[in-house]
């Protein structure tokens, strides 16, 4: 009988099973879903969804690059155990590449492109939960461009080639030769890395950021009982102090610890004889943001026990 595009979005509903593995099972079925239900889950297929609202905060950063071109990407596990599991490396792997061609922004247009086969990375991404065992997401992407340059990566803790726990990108604008923009490019994503910029430059700080800072900021300064005037000049010094040590070109380089990173570039400029200008950047830091929860196993057994 024909299996009809209803009976496959139902059946994925019920049971998280990708869409190519619900077709053939509503084949081998005759149509019938619960009959269908059973044939996933005697195959392991169905247990995606029962893992799915399990928190996944471990996992691999990939980056990819090509020339004027690069994207990192990010996607979680429940365990650190995954990062070394084949399977998931080489899913991470082949998901920044096509992020790459794709000049993915945009998480979910990464899930809906082909992966190979014809199955999209969302169905692949679905049976690689069955297989491995474990909740697993698409999180987040980023690519950069530069019409000429460099765009470098560095990837901190690495697992494997282009995989680990931190994930830098750092777009360089120029026509200064390939090996002056990656030598340039590695220190300064290996700054990035270290010294975890929130902006490229002061202007990009996040305005609710600043006004917790500004908040914070008051609050200490009225405490020291100064007068009106001079607790505002404190607050307005407090905030130049956040927005230098946390724009990435007014941050000292981590190797002297005295040089702006807008220097480092200017000096790397001078000596090649050409302009360079760093033009953005990206850092990836796995599971950054993620609540992990806490499960209370002694809790847990005292509450059943009195239960």
């Amino acid at each position: 009988m024909a299996i009809t595009a209803s009976a496959v979005k139902e059946l994925r509903e019920k049971t998280g099973a990708g869409m190519m593995d619900c077709k053939k099972a509503l084949a081998e079925t005759d149509g019938d879903i619960e009959a269908a239900v059973d044939n996933l889950r005697a195959q392991g297929l169905a247990a995606a969804q029962k893992k799915s609202s399990r928190t996944a905060a471990e996992g691999l950063v990939g980056v990819a690059v090509d020339g004027t071109k690069g994207t990192a990407i990010e996607i979680n596990s429940e365990t650190d155990f995954v990062a070394k599991n084949d399977i998931f490396q080489s899913f991470v792997r082949k998901c920044a590449g096509i992020a790459l061609g794709l000049g993915a922004n945009d998480i979910d247009g990464v899930a809906a492109a082909e992966y190979e086969g014809g199955t999209s990375v969302a169905d692949t991404l679905t049976n690689n939960i069955a297989t491995i065992g474990e909740n697993q997401s698409l999180r987040r992407v980023k690519t950069l461009n530069v019409s000429s340059g460099a765009v470098v990566s560095y990837v901190h803790n690495a697992a494997a080639t282009g995989l680990g726990g931190i994930g830098v990108l750092v777009a360089l604008e120029s026509d200064a030769d390939e090996a002056t923009l990656s030598a340039l490019g590695k220190q300064l994503a290996m700054h990035i890395a270290a010294a975890f910029p929130l902006a490229l430059d002061a202007d990009g700080l996040d305005q609710d950021m600043l006004d917790r800072e500004k908040a914070i900021a008051a609050e200490k300064a009225a405490e020291s009982g100064k007068p009106p005037e001079i607790v505002e000049k404190m607050v307005l010094g407090a905030m130049k102090k956040f927005a230098k040590e946390n724009a990435l070109l007014s941050q000292l380089f981590v190797i002297d610890n005295k040089t702006p990173i807008a220097d480092v570039v200017a000096n790397a400029a001078k000596d090649a004889g050409k302009e360079i200008k760093l033009v953005d950047y990206v850092r990836f830091q796995l599971g950054e943001g993620i609540e992990k929860a806490e499960e209370d196993f002694a809790a847990e057994v005292a509450a059943v026990a009195g239960s």
